[in-house]
Order: structure tokens, then C-alpha cells, then sequence
């Protein structure tokens, strides 16, 4: 171990660790890069805070650090999330919203302690996991990630193309739809040329045209009923939004050699991310109730009078729908006009969640690799990696067989949460890298069970779809990568446990105890903060 004084990063002093840990100190800056940004991103304007010194709370501070949270919002209104939203409320009526306001909750105290995390330390989830895990686990952390962006994107592209087919009446078929979604996310991901404020407000538009386009929906289809509650769980937390998040909040200017900055900058993004999930929350509810109140327990045999009449058998079975078919039931019930609104608002929810699961991809790629490539590379490279199997399903699939799919994707995601829960829960538990802001024992304990028991219920549903496949050959397939997945879910659990205060579980700082009487894998020093 060197003798010299740790060195100081964005204002935070990076400890030394045992040599025998796993997880290794902080590296230095990329070289050539500026002190308080290690990797390049795309937010190369940073918003200024105004002064403020009178208030505990101002709105003028508010409005400044307003943004971040939209945009990590978008990802609970991303077309996956919209179609388990209909599907829930076709086929269980309102009994699902309970389970949507506790999994917005949950989701919010995740985003907390992402946000959290690229506040203080100027760093995002995927650059301090470059920095702390070795370099197979990193690797292999990498791909687990990009492999939740890839289902992530291909549930977003595939919504906006049948969004464009329906508001074509069929004559873009699924391809072509996959193939304007491509040229126009290029288009929108340069308008951050243009300032980051008028990007942040350009988001801010799409979550407006969902909430009047669903909320139109439920003005047509009924009154909306507050008392019909029960309790069926389904998590809407998306893995990648986590990395999203604390890479978003590093926009803002914020001196953090400041506690008293630092510790503002954390109230205000909690607020701006509380009101943003709120509003995510309350078009989800639209969703939901719009095919509650309309579509539970519906026949085949009652979408009369419908161009789509190969769409639904004439039998008196349960009506399925998907975002597809939803439209067309819609459009049956309620005329031409809920069809094209319902098609602009899944438009714009796939098209804003596609931008924002392209800037994931960029913050993922560049944190874990650390690379240094031009925007456009970063984009085609981001992009190519979801836009193959996505134009691949459209070509060799039609609008009316991707319900499988989407259930096939949101498995997908499901076994990639703990890849960001797991680290998020780690890294701001360290007071070595958190100082004054690390978690408390309740944070700790709290953020602990949360995490396990949205983990242990998406492999519930991991576990159901599975056994639903009935094919040996996949049960056996899946016994194996299931080993292998829960090895290395059991590797980031250790680390975990250790960050937690569990240290009987740290078997080389015992070791190293015993034989040299060395300090613990985490030594914790607090930093001098400017006052």
C-alpha cells in the first residue's frame, strides 16, 4: 500500500483499501479530461443555480434543478410499462393500481439514492462501478446492463412503429415504423446543441401530449373511481434508469466541496423527482382505468362493427388486447378519433423513452469502458446495438403477434434489476465514497429489504414464464444460466453485505487482520467541507 495521502476527486477524499479486497480504490482521471468530469457525456453545459440565501425553500432553485427527474420519469411510460398498464386493467379491472402506487414509491426511494450518488461524487453508477469492481465482474456487469437497455429499447421502438401504423391506418407496416423511429431519434438526440434547457423542455412536451392523449381516454370511457383497491403486485422498476438518473443530475452546477450545496442540491432533486413520478403515476392510472372501466371482463363478441374483425374471434372468450389491439378496441368503442389519440400518446411515450434509453446506453458504455468517441459514434453504436433485433421481430412479425415478445422482454428485464440495485445499495452505503452523505442504518436496512423483495418477486415472474415455455430442452438451458446468474447476483450480494457493515463476511480484511493487522477493506475519512 503506498504511503501517500489519498488523493482528492470533485471535492471528495477517496480512501485506500486493503490489496487483498475485490474492490479496488478509485483510479484517477481519464488523462486530458477536466478534474471534476472523468468521462465526457453529453451534457457539456452545466444549468447554474441562482443564489438564494434568505429561503429555506425557493422556487426560483426548484425550477433550476427541474429536468433530470422528467427525463428519468419517462421510463414508467415507456410503451412496456403502457401495455402491462392495459393489460392489468383489461384483465384485472382497478386491482392493480395499488400495486402501481407502491411500485412508484419504491421506485422513487430508488432514484433517490442514484440521484444521490452522481451529486455527491460527481461520478455516475456506471463510472464508479468501472472504478470499484475488478475488471471481470465490471465486464460482465456491462453486459447484463446493455442486455436490459436492448429489451428496454426494442419494447420503445416497436411501440412507436405501431404507433405509426395505426395513425396510418396500416399502410406504414411494422418495418417501415421501426425505420422512422431510427432516423428521428437521431434527429431529436442532437437537439441538446441547441441548450440543455430547451432538451429538458422538449421532454417535458412528450410527457404533456401522454397526459392529455391518455387523459382524453378517460374522459371518453368514463369517471374515474377512487375506491376499488386490491392487491396484485407488478414492479415497473426499468434497471438501466438507475444508471439514467445519476449521470442526469451531474447537469447542474454545483460546488461539491459544499456540504451546504451538496446537501440543497440532494432536497431539491428528492422534490423535482417526487412530482415527477406523481405525474408519471397519474397517466399510468389513466392507462389502467381507461381499460378497467371500459374492457374487464369483455368478450371477443362485443368489439362489433370493426374493420379488425380477424383480430378478435367470434367467440364469447376473455378479450385480449396489447397496445395494438387496445387501439383497435378503442377506435371500435369510442370512434376514430380515441384511436388516433391513443396512437399519439404511445407515440410519444415510445418516442421520448427511446431518446432517453439512448442516453442510458451512451452514459453505460462510456462509464464502463471509458470511452472517448465523437456523439455521432456514440449514438450509431448505442442505437445499432437495439435497432438490429427490434428491425429483425418487425420484419419477421406482424402488429398482431408481439405480445409474446414483450412478455419475453419484460422477463428480460426483470433478471437484470439486481445489476443496478445491488450497486446502487453498495456504493452510496460507503461513507469512503459517500463521506457525510452515506446511508443511515435505516437507509441501509430499508433499502436492503426493498431491494430484495422487488428482486424476489420479478424472478417469481421469471420463474412463472419459464415453466410456461414447456420444453425440457429449455428447462435444462435454463437450469444452467440460471447457476451462473445466481453466482454472480451472490458476488454483488457479498460486496453488498460488506458495505453494509456485515464485515465477519470479508474474508480478506480478517485474513489480512490475522497476519499483518491491517484496517478494514473500507476505511471511512471524513472530508473537510467548505462552509
Amino acid at each position: 500500500l503506498s504511503s501517500e495521502e489519498p488523493p482528492q476527486e470533485n471535492g471528495i477524499i477517496q480512501t485506500t483499501q486493503d490489496q487483498h479486497s475485490s474492490i479496488s480504490p478509485p483510479s484517477s482521471t481519464v488523462s486530458g479530461a477536466p478534474d471534476d468530469e472523468p468521462f465526457s457525456t453529453y451534457f457539456e453545459e452545466k444549468v447554474p443555480i441562482p443564489e438564494d440565501v434568505t429561503q429555506m425553500f425557493s422556487l426560483r432553485k426548484l425550477w433550476a434543478f427541474t429536468g433530470p427527474g422528467f427525463l428519468m420519469s419517462i421510463a414508467y411510460l415507456d410503451p412496456g410499462n403502457i401495455e402491462s398498464d392495459l393489460q392489468s386493467g383489461a384483465k384485472a379491472g382497478f386491482k392493480l393500481l395499488w400495486v402501481l402506487l407502491g411500485a412508484t414509491i419504491i421506485g422513487l426511494l430508488l432514484q433517490r439514492l442514484a440521484a444521490r450518488l452522481g451529486v455527491v461524487t460527481g461520478m455516475h453508477l456506471a463510472e464508479v462501478c468501472n472504478r470499484q469492481y475488478p475488471t471481470v465482474p465490471r465486464i460482465i456487469l456491462w453486459l447484463m446492463v446493455e442486455l436490459a437497455i436492448i429489451g428496454s429499447d426494442m419494447q420503445e421502438v416497436i411501440g412507436c412503429a405501431i404507433a405509426f401504423n395505426l395513425l396510418s391506418v396500416g399502410r406504414i407496416p411494422l418495418w417501415g415504423g421501426v425505420l422512422i423511429t431510427i432516423i428521428d431519434t437521431f434527429v431529436f438526440l442532437f437537439l441538446d446543441k441547441y441548450g440543455l434547457r430547451k432538451l429538458e423542455a422538449f421532454f417535458g412536451f412528450l410527457i404533456t401530449i401522454m397526459a392529455v392523449s391518455f387523459g382524453y381516454e378517460v374522459r371518453t370511457s368514463f369517471s374515474l373511481p377512487g375506491s376499488r383497491f386490491d392487491n396484485i403486485y407488478r414492479a415497473v422498476i426499468m434497471p438501466h434508469n438507475i444508471y439514467l438518473h445519476s449521470a442526469l443530475v451531474k447537469s447542474r452546477s454545483i460546488d461539491r466541496g459544499n456540504k451546504k450545496e451538496v446537501k440543497e442540491a440532494n432536497k431539491y432533486y428528492f422534490i423535482e423527482s417526487t412530482i415527477a413520478l406523481f405525474i408519471s403515476f397519474l397517466i399510468n392510472v389513466f392507462v389502467v382505468a381507461v381499460f378497467a372501466e371500459a374492457f374487464y371482463e369483455k368478450t371477443n363478441i362485443e368489439v362489433v362493427d370493426s374493420p379488425h374483425t380477424d383480430l378478435f374471434p367470434l367467440d364469447n372468450s376473455r378479450l385480449q388486447v396489447d397496445i395494438y389491439k387496445g387501439g383497435v378496441v378503442l377506435g371500435c368503442f369510442f370512434g376514430p378519433v380515441a384511436l388516433y389519440i391513443w396512437a399519439i400518446g404511445i407515440l410519444a411515450a415510445g418516442q421520448s423513452s427511446t431518446m432517453t434509453g439512448t442516453y442510458s446506453g451512451q452514459f453505460v458504455m462510456e462509464g464502463f469502458l471509458n470511452l472517448r468517441w465523437s456523439r455521432f459514434a456514440r449514438v450509431l453504436l448505442t442505437r445499432s446495438i437495439a435497432i438490429f433485433p427490434t428491425l429483425l421481430v418487425a420484419v419477421f412479425q406482424d402488429v398482431q403477434h408481439l405480445t409474446g415478445m414483450n412478455d419475453f422482454l419484460n422477463v428480460l428485464q426483470s433478471m437484470q434489476l439486481p445489476f443496478a440495485l445491488i450497486p446502487i445499495l453498495t456504493f452510496t452505503s460507503l461513507t469512503s465514497i459517500m463521506n457525510d452523505f452515506a446511508n443511515g442504518l435505516v437507509w441501509k436496512i430499508g433499502g436492503g429489504v426493498v431491494i430484495l423483495v422487488v428482486c424476489a418477486i420479478n424472478m417469481h415472474f421469471v420463474v412463472v414464464y419459464v415453466t410456461s415455455l414447456s420444453s425440457v430442452a429449455l428447462y435444462v438451458l435454463a437450469g444452467f444460466l440460471c447457476i451462473a446468474y445466481l453466482c454472480f447476483v451472490g458476488y454483488l450480494v457479498w460486496h453488498c453485505l460488506i458495505a453494509l457493515g456485515v464485515s465477519c463476511l470479508d474474508v480478506s480484511c480478517l485474513a489480512s487482520r490475522v497476519s499483518n493487522n491491517r484496517p478494514s477493506v473500507f476505511i471511512e475519512e471524513q472530508p473537510e467541507y467548505d462552509t
